[in-house]
């Protein structure tokens, strides 16, 4: 059986297997089917088998160049490296839509095994049915618009054009893509649990508990996604820069911006049971906002270097956007009445106002990109203009909002809990002035050190001082968490999110200030000419030809500061209409040199020359931005203090040993999936 037979078949069984779901999960809530839960359980797996069943074909298809497969015809290449080949799988439509479904099953597996000993609490069953719809509509995108396994015929000897160029000359490539869908569809297990609470009228704590840990593993896989994404654009694309507002980019910080909105919302109903309506509409929101980016990247309406090819998907995931969002907003006016919180807010200066004030401009940060990322699209759809939003935008309407962020980050996790009317407004502020004094002498220090170093405008040394402030405060909080509890005073929701606070500090502060001081000029060069720029002295050693499989480049040979010598180049693909550049960047903790190639005017080397250092003239691009390389350990910090924070703190281990059955059961069942 050929290849496009057998992935079909897959497709078409994992889409039973998700109908056959729905159907037996709500038979079994409704009492009519026995062993339900069983059922599920199997079904969820033969739905994962069929999708892994399907990438597995798919990656065949790619690796032996089977280019009856209209996929791998299309996309797929003899000459590509076997590193890009298997990532060719996620570099068009077809195939990131079969990634993720395989992601988004992969998900239901582990949800319905985790929960296996609450199957018959009703929650679980309706989160299991939202689970199996959302993987119902993807196979149906696969088995329709988005077919991956059209069969073609192909004239002998035919070979494919292979994947973008862009895609194919740098590793992050195998990385960034598959580790971002883990961040997207990771938040629809929450969502599921979400609308399980309003369907069943439990609209209490129980579901927040069940899925925290859900909700904060997707968003650390989607804030690595972005940093990673943010790295090979610098890498990759050669214009100097990692974040330009491009509308895919902002269409991964949309959700992110909404799930830590969400995070930290959801700590104020756990601790006082506000905010309900604000945690539901969040995670909604956060989920809603993974299918319209899903649809910005997918449809064809975006021109970007991120963007896949205009294609018929883009209505199919428009109408199931509008789907979730109108059952979303039905579920909530249904149970409005019961989702009144049966606590307010009492004391302006508290952490539950301070974290909702936090959430305000969470949403206002967000209405902002997302206002800047669609404008232009409603216009042309309405006027027939095309018009464009730029970075000025984003940059004069998103600075405010980040200042602000960063000083919440540095008050709110030193405020008491509704501290005004219990301890009154005086000893509040008593506490606070004594919390705050070291989070102060840090911003002053990292203020004078900015201005010591030569830092200059008022925008950069507020985000120094600001991000000194929120630096100092998290810094505060760890040490005398680890005081306290040694090496589990790094562990748990608080203390991991002190370390991702630190991480975030760290790339506050490397955005402002390569942002903000960045330096760019082009030199027209001979061989051994030398040019200085930037404090650093630029020499051009020469030129090659460098024959590769896949392309052909002509490298630049520079060295930089009398160290190492870089090779930027031009690469030229066969299957590609015009040439590539492959920058070359050298990093230090201080700033970063990257070099690209424009042109070589006179192209004086020949591919069989050999010589590794022909003559010649180069126009180079020098950037200079500083701190750079703190923008990627910050992302690290990030990573490292989400995974910390999915950890339990040692003062919730032994509540959990110490706890007596008749507690430990006396909570709501779905909860005690959570632990």
């Amino acid at each position: 059986m050929s290849n496009a037979a057998l992935g079909s078949a897959a497709v078409v069984a994992g889409l039973a297997a998700a109908l056959l779901g729905i159907v037996v999960t709500v038979l079994g809530l409704a009492g009519r089917c026995r062993d339900v839960h069983r059922y599920t359980r199997q079904l969820t797996v033969a739905m994962a088998v069929a999708a892994l069943a399907a990438v597995i074909v798919m990656e065949r298809a790619l690796i032996t160049r089977d280019f009856t497969v209209k996929f791998v015809a299309e996309n797929g290449s003899s000459s590509t490296p076997p590193v890009f080949n298997v990532a060719t799988l996620w570099s068009a439509l077809e195939g990131s839509i079969l990634l993720w479904v395989l992601v988004l099953c992969g998900y239901a597996v582990v949800m319905a095994w985790k929960f296996r000993s609450q199957a018959a609490d009703p929650m679980v069953g309706w989160a299991m049915v939202v689970m199996f719809a959302v993987s119902a509509f993807f196979f149906v995108l696969m088995v329709g618009p988005a077919d991956p396994f059209i069969a073609v015929d192909v004239p002998p000897g035919y070979d494919g054009p292979g994947p973008n160029p862009l895609l194919q000359n740098h590793i992050l490539m195998a990385f960034h893509p598959p580790i971002l869908y883990l961040g997207y569809v990771g938040f629809t297990v929450p969502f599921a649990f979400a609308l399980a609470a309003l369907i069943t009228g439990r609209l209490g704590e129980g579901w927040l508990a069940a899925t925290r840990r859900w909700s904060v593993a997707a968003w650390g896989f989607l804030t690595l996604g972005i940093v990673l994404g943010a790295w090979w654009s610098y890498e990759t694309l050669g214009w100097g820069g990692y974040w330009a507002w491009d509308p895919v980019e902002n269409a991964s910080l949309l959700p992110w911006l909404t799930g830590t909105a969400y995070l930290h919302s959801v700590m104020v109903q756990q601790r006082r049971g506000m905010l309900r309506v604000w945690n539901l509409s969040l995670v909604i929101a956060t989920f809603a906002l993974t299918i319209l980016g899903t649809f910005l990247t997918r449809s064809g309406v975006l021109a970007s270097v991120h963007a896949f090819t205009e294609s018929g998907i883009g209505p199919a995931i428009l109408g199931f956007f509008a789907v979730v969002v109108a059952v979303s907003l039905a579920l909530i006016a249904w149970r409005g009445e019961r989702l009144r919180s049966p606590s307010r807010i009492t004391a302006p200066v508290s952490r539950e106002a301070a974290f909702l004030a936090n959430n305000a401009l969470f949403a206002a940060f967000a209405f902002v990109v997302l206002l800047g990322t669609v404008f232009p699209l409603l216009v042309e759809a309405f006027d027939g203009r095309t018009i464009s939003v730029g970075n000025p935008y984003f940059e004069r309407m998103t600075r405010p909002i980040g200042f602000a962020l960063l000083f919440l980050m540095a008050v709110a996790p030193l405020l008491p809990w509704g501290s005004q009317r219990r301890d009154g407004s005086e000893h509040v502020a008593q506490t606070l002035s004594r919390r705050l004094i070291a989070p102060m002498w840090v911003a002053a220090a990292a203020l004078l050190s900015a201005v010591l170093a030569g830092a200059r405008g008022w925008a950069p040394l507020l985000a120094f001082g600001l991000g000194g402030f929120a630096g100092g405060a998290a810094l505060r909080q760890t040490l005398l968490a680890v005081r306290r509890h040694r090496w589990r005073g790094l562990v748990g929701r608080s203390n991991g999110g002190m370390i991702v606070h630190l991480g975030v500090v760290l790339v506050a502060v490397a955005f402002a200030a390569s942002q903000s001081y960045v330096r760019q000029a082009e030199f027209d060069l001979q061989v051994g000419e030398q040019a200085s720029f930037a404090g650093h002295e630029i020499v051009y050693l020469g030129s090659a030809v460098l024959p590769y499989d896949n392309r052909t480049e002509r490298v630049a040979f520079v060295r930089v500061d009398d160290a190492k010598t870089y090779a930027p180049a031009i690469a030229s693909y066969p299957f590609a209409s015009q040439t590539i550049g492959i920058p070359s960047v050298r990093s230090t903790w201080r700033d970063d040199v990257a070099l690209a190639v424009l042109q070589f005017p006179q192209q004086q080397a020949s591919a069989d020359s050999g010589d590794a250092f022909d003559g010649g003239r180069v126009i180079l691009r020098v950037t200079v931005q500083p701190l750079v390389v703190w923008l990627w350990l910050g992302g690290i910090v990030m990573a490292v203090g989400t995974a910390l924070s999915l950890l339990p703190s040692g003062r919730r281990m032994r509540a959990d040993s110490e706890a007596p059955p008749a507690s430990r059961s006396s909570a709501a069942p779905v909860a005690a999936g959570a632990a």
